[in-house]
């Protein structure tokens, strides 16, 4: 339970969820209530496929490339640092987006790179490499899957969140969201390098 309720909590600040609903009612903004929900399903479906393929694979790329559990430790915190600054800063990438069809954007942009950016994509490698037993492995999945689907109905009810917070509270939130991700980059950066210089 212990790992479900840290892989769960860990995985829903990672994605950024409050950023990622505002660039969602930003790209929906002439959109049908309808439209949005299906694009809500949509985008939840490509990320739950994706991020499942990074936690299992995650061992596998590892031994291709020859690269050192702790070495990704401190590339992907030091990514997701940066994914904290533009948060808090306002500034990260995607917020403007345009297409005709918003259907289109379920994948590209609004999956990746928005809801899993370089960031995220890092953190789930190193989780997925740390798992020992199939067990663990399991409970992190099931968390990484409930993340995740806790945020596709904040995007499915997107309309009424917005109605509830406005787009000043969404901002407020996303900057709160960024000083968690810069705290947890740190944790990830100081971890690999303990671990690397054997302390």
């Amino acid at each position: 339970m212990e790992i479900f309720l840290a892989t769960f909590l860990k995985m829903f600040f990672i994605m950024t969820p409050f950023f990622v609903l505002s660039v969602f009612l930003t790209v929906t903004n002439d959109a049908t209530t309808r439209e949005k929900k299906t694009l809500a399903v949509k985008v939840t479906l490509s990320v739950i496929i994706l991020c499942l393929v990074l936690l299992f694979f995650g061992k596998h790329i590892f031994s291709i490339f020859g690269i050192t559990l702790d070495a990704f430790r401190i590339g992907a915190g030091a990514l997701l640092f940066l994914t904290a600054v533009d948060l808090i800063k306002g500034s990260k990438d995607g917020q403007k987006v345009d297409a005709t069809n918003i259907q289109e954007l379920a994948v590209v942009p609004l999956a990746i790179p928005i809801t899993v950016g370089p960031g995220t994509i890092g953190i789930l490698l190193v989780m997925g490499a740390g798992f020992k037993t199939a067990s663990e492995l399991f409970l992190g999945s099931g968390a990484l899957i409930a993340a995740v689907v806790l945020i596709g109905i904040m995007l499915y009810f997107s309309h009424i969140i917005k109605k509830v917070i406005g787009k000043q509270g969404l901002l407020v939130v996303s900057k709160i969201t960024g000083l968690f991700l810069a705290a947890l980059s740190a944790q990830t950066i100081f971890t690999g390098i303990k671990n690397f210089l054997s302390l």
